[in-house]
């Protein structure tokens, strides 16, 4: 969906920002962003990490039983 955005949209996107929100609050505005994105990127990953541990151990307990 965001692929077709190109550099004369994320223009406009931008300055349809300033005017809505203002000089002053888009910095804040933007740094709120960035601190949420960075802590899904840290819940995705821990959920991502945890999946692949958990997996084997129960393929491990299915083959033995059927052995």
């Amino acid at each position: 969906m965001l692929n077709n955005i190109g550099v004369s949209g994320l223009v406009i996107i931008l300055l349809i920002a300033l005017i809505v929100f203002g000089p002053a609050k888009l910095p804040l505005l933007g740094r709120a962003f960035g601190d949420t994105l960075r802590e899904f990127r840290s819940s995705t990953r821990g959920i991502v990490d945890e999946e692949p541990t958990a997996a084997p151990a129960e393929n491990k307990d299915d083959v033995k039983k059927l052995l």
